[in-house]
């Protein structure tokens, strides 16, 4: 398992629909490579568990520009009431995924 904090910038990014991410910085890019077979479930995207300001939460990671993004859900913005261009602190858990 690997487990990894770190501060970034909430942005949007719009493709078929605007989403709210928080980019991983590219410090922890390789870390995460290292891991990506072992705990993807397919196209590039690793499931995780993270938390905001307190608020856990699953997703997954996507692949973009050399590191991930990771989507924050309405749910955690709202609670948290944070917006895109908003510092956070963010932890990731990420594990084997499920066989």
């Amino acid at each position: 398992m690997l487990q990894f904090s770190f501060d970034t910038t909430l942005i949007e990014w719009r493709g078929p629909a605007p989403f709210v991410y928080a980019p991983v910085p590219l410090e922890h890019a390789g870390k995460i490579e290292k891991i990506r077979k072992q705990a993807s479930y397919g196209w590039g995207v690793i499931p995780v568990t993270a938390e905001i300001d307190g608020t856990a939460f699953t997703t997954s990671l996507f692949p973009r520009d050399g590191t991930y993004l990771l989507p924050v859900k309405q749910a955690v913005r709202k609670k948290n009431g944070i917006t895109v261009g908003d510092a956070v602190a963010v932890t990731i858990a990420i594990g084997p995924r499920a066989r």
